[in-house]
């Protein structure tokens, strides 16, 4: 590997890369990561981490108001846009400026320009250079999917919503996966009107029916209005800076904000990867088992390939790479019973099979739910009521799927996802004590 400028050259520094870049580093290469935004890739700059900032935001709302009947005088509140914006975008570049560091601290030399593949083992940068690298790494990750019609310019799209100069009074989003609900919740809570449309007739698809369904219910509740089966047609920009959208079918919306939130699709245009015969699968890089791409030197991880986007994911995929390549040690990430969750309001978590598919796979499944209402939502006079799901094999009584939504559901499905992982049975949730008085004493209690 002498005869190369380094051991490893990481394309894209966010969480994948990153993790990649610096173990590699400690194992003894020689690294070098190029970057063309900054250091911390989509989930610490314009993702997961500075939206969940907005999510603990916009709770207060609700919990201002719940205040009041705990005892507390609690005047009415205002609330001011850009004050959170910019305190969230102060931890934002907090947050760069922490993983810039790592990367130094680990000897990782950082290249703040775009860089693309210009063969097996070169790499050319936006100022010209050309480098070498016995191996090159793919951790680009993946961007905003867009919407092409008439006026579609004037949306935005995830990217954006951190930066908004002033809070929208009328919020239309488009798509109805987790990004959308979780913006649509935020959004609600602010104060502003909101809208999702989505194509289809369900929301977030992948999870458990009657989860899903209750969130819909909730959120309609709530005062989020829906309109499925709707496609737009076009979005038109009026004097005073509002947009008219109209649809293929039914009434045409005024509002101020149009989001799109239709999906991510990988981060491979114009990278050179198919001219260097890199395969892609509907632009998403295909990798074996160890990362690899269908060119022996080029390795991809996280969300740019055709496998799990979410970001602690393409951690262990950096991690296992690094391990694996100059470690001497072997080691391949396990896809089986990822947990996953939607910061949607209430929230979500999920771990394993859903009921459906879980009889598609085993034919007969036991279903043991708990439908209750939290607590703290009877004293503060809410209805909203709460609701955990198990399903089990019929055969070995295994829990192959936990599905939750209510309060702190994401904190609670992560420690029950061990359980699942480990392949315990019903029998083991019965036998366990419960915690009481809380909400996750009901992953025992279930019937």
């Amino acid at each position: 590997m002498a005869d190369f400028d380094y051991d490893l050259f990481v394309i894209g520094a966010g969480s994948g890369g990153v993790r990649a870049a610096r173990v590699s580093s400690a194992h003894g290469a020689r690294v070098a990561i190029a970057e063309e935004f900054r250091v911390g890739g989509t989930c610490v700059i314009r993702g997961c981490v500075p939206k969940k900032l907005l999510v603990y935001g916009a709770h207060f709302a609700e919990d201002l108001t719940d205040a009041r009947r705990f005892g507390w005088d609690v005047p009415d509140c205002g609330f001011d846009w850009p004050r959170l914006r910019d305190t969230v975008l102060a931890e934002v570049d907090r947050l760069n400026s922490a993983y810039t560091t790592t990367l130094d601290s680990h000897k990782v030399e950082i290249v703040l320009e775009r860089a693309e593949v210009a063969g097996p083992n070169a790499v050319r940068l936006a100022s010209g250079r050309m480098v070498s690298a016995a191996r090159i790494l793919i951790a680009t990750g993946a961007t905003p999917q867009l919407l092409h019609f008439p006026g579609s310019e004037h949306a935005i799209t995830s990217n954006e919503v951190f930066h908004l100069p002033a809070l929208p009074k009328r919020v239309l989003i488009a798509g109805a996966g987790y990004i959308a609900n979780e913006f649509a919740g935020i959004f609600h809570e602010f104060g502003s009107s909101v809208t999702v449309v989505n194509r289809s007739d369900a929301i977030l698809r992948g999870y458990d029916e009657q989860i899903r369904d209750r969130l819909l219910q909730i959120s309609m509740g709530k005062g989020i209005q829906f309109r499925f089966n709707t496609v737009f047609k076009s979005i038109t920009k009026n004097a005073d800076a509002s947009l008219s959208v109209e649809f293929m079918s039914g009434e045409p919306m005024t509002v101020d904000c149009v989001i799109f939130a239709t999906g991510r699709v990988p981060n491979t245009g114009g990278l050179g990867l198919e001219a260097a015969g890199v395969a892609l699968d509907r632009g998403a890089v295909v990798v074996d088992d160890d990362n690899q791409s269908s060119v022996p030197s080029i390795y991809a991880v996280g969300d740019v390939t055709n496998r799990v986007q979410l970001t602690p994911v393409a951690i262990r995929e950096g991690q296992a790479f690094a391990d694996t390549i100059f470690g001497g040690k072997p080691t391949r990430v396990d896809y089986g019973c990822i947990p996953s969750a939607v910061f949607s309001n209430p929230p979500i978590g999920a771990v394993g099979l859903t009921e459906g598919q879980a009889r598609e796979k085993y034919g007969t499944v036991r279903v043991y739910t708990s439908d209750f209402r939290p607590m703290k939502n009877v004293l503060a006079g809410r209805n909203e009521r709460a609701l955990y799901k198990m399903v089990c094999d019929a055969a070995t009584n295994r829990v192959v799927g936990l599905h939750m939504i209510g309060p702190e559901s994401g904190e609670i499905i992560q420690a029950a996802a061990v359980a699942v992982k480990a392949g315990l049975t019903k029998d083991a949730f019965d036998q366990t004590v419960a915690l009481h008085p809380t909400m996750a004493e009901e992953l025992v209690l279930m019937k």
